[in-house]
């Protein structure tokens, strides 16, 4: 018998990481929709919210080839993450709390028509903190130079010694990982209030250039929002906030996060010309 070589080592190696994985690993199917799911609690299901349908009853498919019903918890388009929850009895994965440097081998165990699969690839970008077009706040900066079918996105990304550290996603032109930090963070909240809290101002806003920079005018006030307790009123145009210019009214918009909830804010205001500052406690934007 011949010694193992390097190459059939690492592939032993992955080939145990897969196994161990996949039981935790199932398809989720919503509508005509196809993606992947792991089981992050008992009972509770983690998968891409891009990948779950808007509508219709929710099935898994389990590693052992059973079906099972699923409803949602709650979801949050911003991170792209969904909990779902089901009676099918099946073993949690453990997340790692690590950051893998750039170079990692990575291994996504997803689920592709239903059987369990999974794509080498590597960590082709490792960085810090961002946040997606949607506005939701991710921990880290992963990126997979991996090739993956819809259907695969959901999978868990591990890495050589088979730690999770986040869940594959399809971004635009490139295969990111939500990872674990942000998954505990928002599947913690989705499973003890069913959504993500998000900052309200109560403003209808369009953007406005201005002599000295951009400025957002108010076309429309809630009656029972912030905005308008505070005397903020249609027509003023808001050019700062805090003391800091206006750079636009998405910039605005994705400082509302979870976490400004509750806060006060200096906005000051052109009102017929005249500047005017009002002091808005921010509320938390009421459910669509």
């Amino acid at each position: 018998m011949t010694d193992p070589t390097p190459l059939s080592s690492l592939s032993s190696a992955l080939a145990d990481v897969v196994t161990r994985t996949a039981p935790s690993v199932v398809a989720v199917h919503s509508h005509r929709s196809r993606a992947t799911g792991f089981v992050w609690k008992p009972g509770l299901i983690v998968t891409a919210d891009e990948a779950l349908a808007d509508e219709g009853d929710i099935q898994i498919s389990l590693p052992d080839g059973s079906t099972a019903a699923a409803t949602i918890v709650g979801r949050d388009h911003t991170t792209d993450i969904a909990l779902l929850r089901t009676d099918a009895s099946l073993a949690p994965v453990k997340l790692a709390a690590t950051v893998p440097p750039l170079g990692t081998l990575s291994v996504v165990v997803a689920t592709d028509r239903d059987a369990p699969s999974a794509a080498l690839g590597m960590v082709s970008l490792s960085g810090k903190s961002w946040r997606s077009l949607r506005g939701g706040d991710i921990d880290a900066r992963i990126e997979l130079d991996v090739r993956l079918r819809f259907a695969q996105q959901g999978g868990l990304a591990l890495d050589a010694s088979g730690d999770a550290f986040g869940m594959a996603v399809l971004g635009p032109r490139r295969v990111l990982v939500i990872p674990t930090a942000t998954i505990e963070r928002v599947a913690a909240q989705l499973e003890a209030r069913g959504r993500i809290a998000r900052g309200y101002l109560g403003l209808g806003l369009q953007p406005v250039r201005l002599d000295d920079g951009i400025g957002a005018m108010v076309m429309n006030v809630g009656k029972a929002g912030p905005s308008a307790a505070a005397g903020i009123r249609q027509g003023d145009v808001i050019v700062a906030v805090n003391d800091q210019k206006l750079s636009g009214v998405r910039a605005l918009s994705r400082t509302l996060g979870p976490a400004s909830v509750g806060t006060v804010v200096d906005v000051a205001v052109r009102r017929g010309g005249e500047p005017v500052s009002f002091k808005v406690t921010i509320g938390e934007r009421p459910e669509a």
